[in-house]
């Protein structure tokens, strides 16, 4: 397996990993520079040359994958029978350093409802490296001319077409996945409130529209819904950054996608 289709294998299993790449070569190593190899909690695909070049990377590349905020690094070895490694001698004769490029675990996020605003704020979380799930009752908005705008995302992008029972969908996301909610329908959006709040595992939730709305949806939550205060604070409305008050999508967009940053910024592992 190529060392790029490894990647993709850990980003689609949602899991982390290292790169590990030959960076320069001084002299006689097993590998040129560019060799890669790819480490996982329990697998590695790729070679750098074997020997303790290989096992430290490995050992190494394990304990970033396990350090919260875990930042790239270069580790120089020597080649030669004077310098005994954690894993024995290599006499090759030169010198090669390498560098570990941790490859976290990106944050996902599902907006349900991808209509004038949906589709904006998708376009500007469609630009960073995430997992975008876009979930609409309506087959039209999520026609693939429609969509075209995302063709060069560099989020990983799934729809869902859910025409009956568009919470069902909330059990099929990644964990932590960070929710938002701005359906075209009232109903709608109040069914997936009570789902995501019945839903372990999510993320951030956050739901469209006015003080009066969510007021409302406050009331049903704990009367009809049986949910408790704390359960119905998890959800945040209106959403956005406070301040900005436009009405046109592009701004709302803008505004929910700044609070969803500054979300990710605080939920994210302090470095060590």
């Amino acid at each position: 397996m190529s060392w790029v289709a490894a990647v993709a294998r850990l980003r689609a299993r949602r899991e982390a990993g290292v790169l590990v790449t030959v960076a320069t070569v001084r002299g006689h190593a097993p590998r040129g520079a560019g060799a890669k190899l790819v480490v996982g909690g329990s697998e590695t695909w790729g070679l750098i040359g074997g020997g303790n070049i290989e096992a430290v990377a490995i050992d190494r590349a394990r304990e970033l994958i396990g350090m919260p905020g875990a930042e790239s690094e270069l580790i120089e070895f020597a080649l030669n029978d004077k310098v005994t490694g954690r894993h024995g001698v290599q006499c090759c004769g030169g010198a090669v350093s390498v560098l570990l490029e941790p490859l976290p675990v990106v944050q996902a996020v599902a907006i349900f409802g991808v209509g004038h605003v949906g589709l904006e704020l998708a376009r500007i979380l469609a630009r960073h490296s995430l997992d975008l799930h876009l979930v609409d009752s309506r087959a039209d908005v999520l026609a693939e001319e429609r969509l075209g705008v995302l063709a060069d995302a560099v989020a990983q992008v799934s729809v869902h077409h859910t025409p009956l029972l568009p919470e069902e969908v909330l059990a099929e996301l990644p964990p932590g996945t960070h929710v938002l909610i701005m359906t075209h329908d009232h109903a709608e959006d109040a069914a997936l409130c009570d789902a995501a709040l019945r839903t372990p595992g999510l993320g951030s939730i956050g739901l469209i529209g006015s003080a009066a709305k969510w007021a409302r949806f406050r009331r049903r939550l704990s009367t009809e819904g049986g949910h408790d205060a704390a359960a119905i604070d998890r959800i945040k409305s209106p959403i956005g950054t406070a301040g900005i008050t436009g009405k046109e999508p592009a701004t709302i967009a803008v505004s929910v996608a700044a609070d969803l940053l500054r979300t990710f910024e605080r939920s994210a592992p302090a470095r060590g």
